[in-house]
C-alpha cells in the first residue's frame, strides 16, 4: 500500500489514517470494527503482535522511504498511532536536514 501523500512532507493526521487504514486491511482485530485510540498501546489492545510489528515496519518502510533502525524498534516509535505518526515525521525531517 503506497502512501497518497509525497513521502518528504507528511501531515501528521495524513499518517495517522494511513497508519489506521493500513491496520484496518492487514490485522484481523482491526477489521471487526474494533476502535483504538490513538494514543492507546496497539500491543496491549491485541491489535498487533511482535510479528505485526514487523508487518508495520515494513509498511512504514515502503509508504514513507524511511528506514526504521533494529534500535528504533521500541515501544516509545511504534506502540500507538501517536507515536507512530510523530516517528515517521521525525525520520522524514531529519532526512530532509541530512
Amino acid at each position: 500500500m503506497e502512501a497518497s501523500f509525497a513521502k518528504n512532507d507528511p501531515d501528521p493526521s495524513t499518517v495517522e489514517r494511513e497508519v489506521r487504514r493500513f491496520l484496518d486491511e492487514t490485522f484481523p482485530l482491526a477489521r471487526s470494527g474494533f476502535s483504538v485510540e490513538s494514543d492507546a498501546s496497539l500491543v496491549d489492545a491485541g491489535i498487533i503482535d511482535s510479528t505485526g510489528v514487523l508487518e508495520l515496519v515494513e509498511f512504514l518502510e515502503e509508504s514513507y522511504g524511511i528506514h526504521v533502525g533494529d534500535d528504533e524498534l521500541t515501544p516509545e516509535n511504534l506502540d500507538s498511532i501517536d507515536r507512530i505518526a510523530a516517528f515517521v515525521e521525525r525520520k522524514l525531517r531529519s532526512a530532509h536536514e541530512a
